[in-house]
């Protein structure tokens, strides 16, 4: 799994049109991709071929808190119940703290689809918010859903404590080790003295 290229967005067109009836022109996705690069991910088989992916943006709305939205999520049948769709709507979120300070993340879904009703409610924790009535082109209602972010960006933060630690303490083993290493060296080398140093004439 990893950060979107814009090398990819041809194929994560190709797997959005395999696997869901939401399909988008390739210059929206380049305005995802140009606008928000850090936010949209892909996972790859064996061979390195998209199975999966996720398509996020930042919402700019001046009345609310910092918050994303998940544009769109697919993968391959192939590739279900491997736990890719969970990892990728959770990197996208960690994301969207990382670079925006995101405080949830929101999306929307058909009534109908079932099992992605059960992974954003049961799995990914996510609330319905309100109901969109023919939100989609054929007239069928949405659920509009939330994730609150505050776990997460809690477990961000704590995560980074622990990296800087581990970093600091690094530095600070490298410095004495240096300082043992050259202590180590003198005794071994003890400085030369210059001639001058030991007899010195004053004429």
């Amino acid at each position: 799994m990893s950060m979107y290229n814009p090398e990819d967005l041809m194929n994560m067109q190709h797997c959005n049109l395999l696997c869901l009836p939401e399909n988008y022109q390739m210059k929206y996705y380049f305005y995802h991709g140009l606008s928000w690069p850090q936010l949209s991910y892909i996972a790859e088989d064996e061979n390195g071929k998209i199975v999966g992916y996720v398509l996020a943006k930042m919402e700019e709305d001046p009345d609310d808190v910092p918050h994303g939205h998940i544009t769109s999520l697919a993968v391959k049948r192939s590739h279900r119940r491997l736990g890719l769709a969970q990892k990728l709507m959770d990197q996208a979120s960690r994301a969207m703290i990382e670079n925006f300070n995101a405080k949830y993340v929101s999306l929307h879904v058909r009534k109908s689809n079932r099992a992605a009703l059960h992974l954003y409610s049961n799995t990914l924790k996510f609330q319905i918010s309100e109901i969109e009535p023919k939100y989609y082109a054929d007239g069928e209602d949405a659920y509009a859903m939330k994730r609150d972010l505050a776990h997460m960006a809690d477990e961000v933060r704590s995560q980074e404590k622990r990296e800087r630690g581990t970093v600091a303490e690094r530095a600070k083993n490298s410095v004495k080790l240096a300082k043992q290493q050259k202590a180590q060296t003198s005794k071994i080398h003890p400085p030369i003295h210059n001639d001058s140093d030991l007899f010195s004439s004053h004429f």
